[in-house]
């Protein structure tokens, strides 16, 4: 069991039909989660639409949020952008606020080398006093952090205690393990890799398909680190599909509708995301009905 907990959902930012951020909902949704599986919720990440938030409305969810769960579950902020002073500036107004921790994406489009993503991280880390999870997704990004870069600043930086690994690469990941200093914490970014990546070291997943299965999720991981790898493994072949369904577009857009379809109202992503058309929709729709979700 880690501090910030081995489930958390990367939630989603609740739009009303005018895709104004629907702050009521937030609170519900955040409730709901900590209901059913969530230790932690990251606020503002890509799965919230981060991109497409204003840092009003980025600095009102953390405030909502935080006030709506008080302590049942630990809030971390996405304050990341490829601007470092945007970052340290979010960063440390996400700290004013009272969140737990922050969660920092490796810069994006602007392709820094290694030292270039040490620097930034290095800047952050001296501006605040929260725990700091890397974010490494090179889908996203295009750049990948490499595990000598994620090791070098855990042990530079106490605060920097964690990564949310989306590389999608469990050889990565497993000699991201064998680097870091013991008491960093590596979640997999990716619920369809949470098992094999826990196998290799990590300790749960910083989640999208916990919105809809949470107790399950939690119960996978659970049964993994309790020893019960057989029940582990049949959990988590049995949400494997839900895991794949919730990406066949773009996130969030199929968990968005999930969530609909399951009587928890979100609205529809912000542009350049649109709805989930009707093929999409019923794909989503059988695969909740075969899993007893609907």
């Amino acid at each position: 069991m880690t501090k910030l907990g081995n489930l958390m959902t990367a939630m989603v930012t609740p739009f009303k039909n005018d895709l104004s951020v629907d702050y009521e909902m937030a609170g519900k949704l955040a409730n709901y989660l900590a209901d059913n599986g969530s230790e932690a919720l990251v606020v503002h990440g890509t799965t919230g639409e981060s991109p497409t938030l204003t840092h009003e409305e980025e600095y009102e969810l953390y405030r909502v949020v935080k006030q709506a769960v008080g302590n049942r579950v630990k809030i971390i902020a996405g304050t990341g952008s490829n601007s470092t002073a945007t970052t340290i500036k979010s960063s440390q107004e996400a700290e004013r606020i009272g969140v737990d921790a922050l969660l920092v994406v490796v810069p994006y489009y602007n392709k820094p080398s290694q030292e270039g993503m040490y620097q930034h991280f290095r800047a952050v880390a001296q501006a605040t006093k929260l725990p700091i999870i890397i974010y490494n997704i090179p889908g996203r990004c295009v750049v990948n952090m490499l595990p000598e870069t994620v090791a070098r600043l855990a042990k530079d930086f106490p605060n920097i205690i964690g990564l949310k690994d989306s590389a999608a690469n469990v050889e990565q990941t497993k000699k991201t393990v064998g680097l870091v200093p013991t008491g960093f914490t590596i979640w997999s970014g990716d619920d369809s890799l949470a098992l094999p990546m826990m196998k290799v070291g990590a300790v749960g997943v910083i989640s999208v398909a916990s919105h809809i299965a949470g107790k399950e999720i939690a119960a996978m991981i659970k049964a993994f680190h309790a020893g019960d790898v057989k029940k582990a493994e049949a959990l988590h072949d049995k949400l494997l599909p839900l895991f794949n369904v919730l990406f066949i577009t773009a996130n969030p857009t199929p968990v968005k509708a999930a969530l609909q379809m399951i009587g928890r109202p979100v609205g529809i992503p912000r542009l350049p995301l649109i709805e989930a058309n009707a093929d999409e929709k019923e794909q989503i729709r059988q695969v909740l009905k075969e899993l007893g979700l609907i």
